[in-house]
């Protein structure tokens, strides 16, 4: 067992070190990395003990002197960059008793803002765990954040892990790495697919719940934090593990510059609303053992939880709202980070009285932060507790995951049309038209606009988007908990079989209820947000809980069928669509007032009245959107039915003389508008109605020269006049541009 060297430390001087920054940091560049200063939040106790082994020496113990608004604070020579180390409390022993720790023989407390987590099996069998003091130094060379605007940016959450484990074109040893993450082959495929920014499950430093222990499985998913500013070590390649803490960090930030110099955004998931301490009994491994009444809500002295995970950071708490915030701004000033998706995010923003307040402290101050300010800031809109549901009502600066746009969605194509075809008719289409129309009824009132709103389909919790359309129920077997884990209420349809089937008619139409998802979504109003292996049909077997398997079930499958080249196809195609339209399209468009408008239509072509909003029979809904100084409108028609129907596509009101473009952002409405605003801009006339031009279908798609699927179309195609009719099959989306010159 290594000797523990007790080392004293004068008071003289002490009024040299700080009480900030926290953590463990330099004192100057002349002593950068030698001598350090030691902060660390502690209120409750009167003395705490720093325990620290520098690289290849002994273990040292020094009693931190001085106390200032309840951070112990020191400066401590011969602490180099590599040290491990960590704090050591008792409120019952003495200064001298608490002198006399072996580091090797507890867990000692980890630094809160530790930027590296060393973990080792200790001598009796159980992982300990040691912050690790770290250089930042890194050769970004000339590369910048994208900086890509809302408006262009598509998002896909992928799973560090689980994306490059399965590609057969990545070299074994780098396979669910960072450094796979950032393999040509891997930015090939998001470059070619059109996503501008990957959002990933956490990387921060975390580890596996109790209840996982002995089962064979893992925290998959990450959701359990045990470092807020270090990187979670198993997600680095074996040589880079090897070699140290140094090339941990370097491979996650030459991660980030590949990314970078590829255009691609990197956004990570953040978990700041519990940690991995859990509940009451569980490990004392940080916050718990320094200041567990101020790190943690509490209720008449309980915890407090409205995370499910056993306890609930407070954000009534200076501290932690300044401990997320240094993170965050360590995250982006280190790595370059640009965005944050907030895990259950209204737990960041409850109250004194545990209330959730649009206006909390910490939300306004992360829009407002001069790091912050330029990075995406992203809300899961809700948790567990009391009135958590909460989307729409983040203040301006965040975006807010749209469920109910995910819902609405699903209900349209699937569980509508399911229940059509047992004889019944529930729903119309007026929340499918606010749906695609940027859910401004639900984000008006925060004074945002519908770039606010994430669109997505599906997430890593909860079905993929083939499984959608294959299974009625989850299945869950897998994860040991007897099926009861995971949500029930899934919206989901499996086309009349459950699960594997080999009837081709079936999977004829589950393929093109998946693209129709797909379309809706990226061609609505809004942020989309595709989730990796949605674009090449994943399945993970009807399990719509997947955080504890790090195996198959979970991971992307690049074997590439027929079915997931199609799938490919049909993504990449929509979101060339998506990105052509934008850019005939002025910067303005479409969040300032005047700058945009959509106009809806049935199968007649004539403008939808509130009757046919809310008729459950009426399944054609025909888009007409654009501004009044794009160059370009697109048409999109969609039939969410179950018979074919014969659809008049509409005369432009741009075209016609007299006509005026709504104002769509003016205030909301509770139905999506169907006839021109009074109080709108100014008029347009142009002299000629012009044709729509066929871009897509989500139908079938053709083969190209090399014969695989293809969803471009020629542009020989003939062109369709305002007033003619095309035919639309049921369950199907089909979408036009019209150009506003002549070509």
């Amino acid at each position: 067992m290594p000797e523990t060297v007790v080392e004293a430390i004068s008071t003289l001087g002490a009024a040299l070190s700080r009480h900030f920054p926290l953590g463990v940091s330099d004192i100057s560049k002349e002593q950068r990395g030698l001598t350090a200063n030691v902060a660390v939040y502690a209120p409750a106790h009167r003395n705490v003990v720093l325990c620290f082994q520098p690289p290849g020496d002994s273990w040292k113990a020094v009693l931190l002197p001085d106390k200032t608004d309840g951070v112990h604070h020191a400066l401590v020579e011969n602490m180099p960059v590599g040290s491990r180390y960590g704090f050591y409390t008792d409120l019952e022993a003495t200064r001298e008793e608490m002198l006399l720790i072996d580091p090797e023989a507890v867990q000692l407390l980890l630094d809160p803002y530790g930027r590296f987590i060393d973990q080792a099996e200790r001598s009796d069998g159980t992982d300990g765990y040691l912050s690790v003091r770290m250089d930042s130094e890194f050769d970004w060379g000339t590369v910048t954040r994208p900086n890509t605007p809302w408006r262009e940016t598509v998002i896909y959450e992928a799973h560090v892990r689980g994306q490059t484990m399965l590609h057969p074109d990545i070299p074994e040893d780098i396979r669910g790495t960072y450094a796979g993450m950032a393999h040509p082959v891997m930015i090939k495929h998001l470059q070619e697919l059109g996503v501008t920014a990957v959002e990933l499950l956490p990387v921060h430093f975390h580890i596996d719940e109790p209840h996982l222990h002995g089962t064979g499985m893992t925290n998959y998913w990450g959701y359990n934090t045990l470092g807020f500013f270090a990187p979670h070590v198993e997600n680095a390649s074996a040589a880079a593990r090897e070699a140290g803490p140094a090339a941990v960090q370097a491979e996650l930030k030459g991660m980030i510059k590949l990314l970078h110099m590829a255009g691609i955004e990197v956004i990570l998931d953040v978990v700041y609303n519990h940690t991995a301490e859990g509940g009451p009994g569980g490990p004392s491994l940080s916050w718990r053992g320094l200041a567990e009444e101020q790190y943690y809500r509490m209720r008449d002295g309980q915890y407090y939880d409205t995370t499910g995970c056993g306890n609930t950071l407070n954000f009534g708490n200076a501290q932690v709202m300044k401990m997320a915030l240094d993170s965050l701004r360590y995250w982006v000033e280190e790595f370059h980070i640009d965005g944050f998706r907030f895990d259950l995010a209204v737990s960041l923003a409850r109250n004194g009285v545990h209330e959730f307040d649009s206006q909390h402290p910490f939300l306004l101050a992360a829009a407002a932060d001069g790091v912050l300010a330029s990075t995406k800031l992203i809300s899961e809109p809700w948790d567990v507790g009391y009135g958590g549901w909460q989307t729409g009502n983040f203040p301006t600066g965040w975006a807010d995951w749209n469920d109910s746009f995910r819902d609405t969605l699903r209900e349209v194509w699937l569980t509508d049309r399911a229940t059509m075809l047992a004889g019944y008719h529930h729903n119309g289409l007026s929340k499918f038209g606010d749906a695609l129309g940027g859910s401004a009824q639900l984000f008006a009132a925060s004074g945002r606009s519908r770039m606010a709103s994430i669109n997505m389909i599906t997430a890593h919790d909860g079905f993929t988007l083939a499984d959608l359309t294959a299974y009625n129920h989850k299945h869950n077997l897998d994860n040991q908990e007897e099926n009861r884990d995971g949500t029930g209420n899934n919206r989901s349809w499996n086309h009349g079989v459950e699960g594997i089937t080999n009837n081709e008619n079936i999977l004829a139409q589950r393929g093109r209820t998946s693209r129709n998802l797909m379309a809706t979504m990226l061609l609505a109003l809004g942020v989309p947000m595709i989730t990796a292996g949605d674009e090449l049909g994943r399945s993970q077997g009807g399990n719509n809980n997947v955080y504890c398997q790090d195996n198959e079930i979970a991971w992307v499958d690049w074997s590439m069928d027929e079915e997931a080249k199609t799938m490919l196809a049909a993504t990449r195609r929509l979101v060339k669509i998506r990105k052509d339209f934008l850019a005939a399209q002025p910067s303005s468009y479409p969040t300032r007032g005047g700058h945009s408008f959509i106009h809806w239509f049935g199968a007649d072509g004539v403008p939808m009245s509130p009757e046919e909003w809310k008729n459950p029979h009426e399944r054609v809904l025909t888009m007409l959107m654009g501004s009044p100084d794009g160059k370009v409108d697109g048409l999109v028609v969609f039939n969410t039915g179950i018979t074919n129907e014969d659809v008049v596509l509409p005369a432009n009101p741009r075209f016609i003389a007299g006509a005026t473009e709504p104002e769509p952002e003016s205030e909301p409405v509770t139905e999506p508008a169907s006839e021109p605003d009074p109080d709108a801009a100014a008029e347009v006339a142009l002299p000629e109605l012009r044709p729509y031009m066929l871009r897509m279908t989500t139908a079938e798609p053709t083969l190209a020269d090399d014969g695989e699927p293809s969803f471009r179309l020629p542009r020989s195609i003939p062109l369709v006049k305002p007033g003619e009719t095309v035919r639309v099959d049921a369950n199907t989306v089909q979408i036009y541009r019209n150009d506003l010159t002549a070509s």
